[in-house]
């Protein structure tokens, strides 16, 4: 006769060797009460982290047992979770939101809607359906049964209008989130712009703004306001309107002059960390935004700052505001602009000191409180000499022969020739109408290969640090290419605003996290990505409840993890028992 008995091993020290204990005895076998000892296994399972009493199937009935549920993919979206709780974003908008009549749920959907821009950007209805079938985040997509999470348009649409109403708060913690977590030097700061345009025949309607581009009022505005502005050179700037309408007419930096479009405007650091972002009407000149930028910066209370920006903000008056404040400057000079100062520096005869393989530079002095930076690049000048060697060659291949025609039919052609920059820029007409290659303008060209001149107010840089540290602006180009193409700034579906900005702070925030993987991975983004996403959890049935377990971790996967210092999930990341009283009530 046997008995059933429940018995633990413990080890005795004394006789060196394990004793069995014997901690519940069920009695004889033929004897064993079975639905006792059932209700003793459930009552077991719901203090246990593991999956095991879930396998197998029903002791009762000989039910179906374990089925498997869903699939979602959770290594992407974990290790930003992770890098967004390092920042403390998720305690910052918690705290915003306590005495709001929002729930926190919203700093899940916020951290969900910047994550969506770094893996699969796409429209907020695209983006709402992603979030609820195919992707995992705790807090917000993690209901168990296979269950979707329920991420709504609406809901997304409703935590964007906060976003923007608790913008200022957020940016500030963000930068000194950023700068003690990334140890961030910040004694040089990159600002350039870019535009994005809208797939809309018509501008908004114009209403009043101040001078950084808010609204004030709704009066409308006289038709020319939200026309395309002069440029005065390098020491005027264009009058900036006081009306126009968000997405409005201005002078594209996409090549897409013929629709509505936005200014977007950037800081980041030498390493590449996008630190501010701002957004303007249309039709915003670039030369006065940088003057915005220090401003809002120096609310902060920074130190010291170089800011770098290319010529379009080289105006008299940036300069101006700009050492005033105590900051300094290094900025691109137009060298074609015909300024006085251009024309001295690159006249000053000197020698180039050699800084990098592919640069050398001469300092030349001009003015008291300025220095002047003359960079040449010499794979630069060959590729200038070559694109001009080209066009030159189509243009004399346009204009051969055109002596015998008639003045009509030049005159054509030279209007057809205006519409190609490249070529038009080397062509001339005699008195008489003849149409020639301008040989005089190649010549002067040909000086100008490889060559960019730099404005630096800072005293204690040297020339090579000055065109060095202007060489990394292209950081900043790299950050717009990267929220071009890969975070999808554009196209925008938004029509309103708020929601506009909304859009430009959640991929600005998205660019932040992906910045942040590539510093501490050294690997890009889209290759981390694809490490990451290996990961997956599946949600799993059984008679006796529901779990979620994650699959197993690839090397590659648990190599980025450790590189970005985030744990990796939990084989069990949820546990949901079935309620056996319920169900036995419910079939009573």
């Amino acid at each position: 006769m046997r008995y059933l008995q429940l018995v633990h091993n413990t080890w005795d020290p004394v006789a060196r060797t394990t004793k069995a204990k014997v901690l519940h005895s069920f009695g004889r076998e033929d004897e064993v009460d079975r639905a006792a000892i059932e209700r003793l296994i459930t009552s077991l399972r719901r203090l246990l982290d593991s999956p095991a009493g879930l396998v197998g199937t029903s002791t009762t009935g000989g039910g179906p047992g374990l089925e498997f549920v869903s699939s979602r993919a959770v290594g992407a979206t974990w290790a930003l979770d992770g890098l967004w709780r390092s920042l403390g974003l998720d305690g910052l908008l918690q705290r915003l939101l306590t005495g709001t009549r929002r729930d926190t749920r919203t700093e899940r959907v916020l951290f969900a809607l910047v994550a969506a821009r770094t893996i699969e950007p796409a429209s907020k209805l695209a983006t709402a359906a992603w979030l609820s079938r195919r992707t995992f985040i705790i807090g917000l997509t993690d209901d168990p049964a296979g269950e979707p999470g329920g991420v709504s348009e609406d809901e997304c649409y409703r935590a964007m209008d906060w976003l923007i109403e608790a913008a200022p708060q957020i940016e500030r913690e963000v930068f000194w989130s950023v700068a003690t977590l990334l140890d961030l030097e910040v004694d040089l700061l990159f600002f350039d712009t870019t535009s994005t345009y809208f797939e809309i025949d018509d501008a908004d309607p114009a209403v009043a703004r101040n001078e950084r581009g808010e609204v004030v009022a709704g009066r409308p505005a006289p038709p020319e306001a939200a026309g395309d502005q002069p440029d005065g050179g390098a020491d005027s700037e264009p009058e900036q309107p006081s009306r126009a309408g968000f997405r409005t007419w201005g002078k594209s930096k996409d090549a897409r002059g013929d629709l509505p479009q936005i200014v977007i405007g950037m800081a980041v650091t030498r390493t590449g960390i996008p630190v501010r972002v701002w957004s303007w009407p249309g039709n915003t000149a670039d030369s006065a935004l940088i003057r915005q930028a220090k401003d809002d910066l120096r609310e902060w209370t920074l130190a010291r700052i170089v800011w770098v920006g290319d010529r379009g903000f080289t105006s008299a008056a940036n300069r101006r505001d700009l050492r005033a404040g105590g900051h300094g400057y290094i900025l691109g000079e137009k060298l074609r602009a015909g300024s006085a100062d251009a024309q001295a520096a690159l006249a000053r005869p000197g020698r180039y000191q050699q800084v990098a393989d592919n640069l050398q530079v001469k300092e030349v002095k001009i003015a008291d409180d300025e220095r002047f930076i003359v960079c040449f690049n010499p794979e630069t000048a060959q590729r200038d000499a070559a694109l001009r060697a080209v066009m030159v060659d189509k243009l004399t291949e346009l204009i051969a022969g055109t002596d015998t025609l008639s003045e009509r039919q030049r005159a054509e052609l030279a209007g057809k020739i205006s519409m190609m920059p490249g070529p038009h820029r080397y062509l001339r007409q005699t008195p008489g109408g003849l149409l020639r290659v301008d040989k005089a303008k190649i010549a002067a060209e040909a000086k100008l290969d490889g060559k960019y001149l730099l404005r630096c107010s800072d005293p204690t840089m040297s020339a090579e640090d000055i065109a060095l540290g202007y060489k990394q602006l292209v950081q900043v180009e790299r950050g717009w290419r990267d929220l071009k193409t890969h975070l999808e700034l554009r196209p925008v579906y938004h029509r309103l605003e708020a929601r506009i900005r909304a859009h430009v702070l959640l991929c600005w925030l998205a660019l932040l996290l992906v910045r942040i993987v590539e510093t501490k991975t050294g690997r890009t983004w889209n290759t981390v990505r694809e490490d990451l996403q290996d990961l997956h959890v599946g949600v799993f049935t059984g008679p006796a409840g529901s779990f979620t377990q994650t699959s197993t971790l690839t090397p590659a996967a648990r190599a980025a993890l450790a590189a970005l210092g985030i744990d990796p999930p939990k084989k069990i990341l949820r546990l949901d028992p079935a309620d056996t009283e319920s169900d036995q009530q419910r079939t009573a």
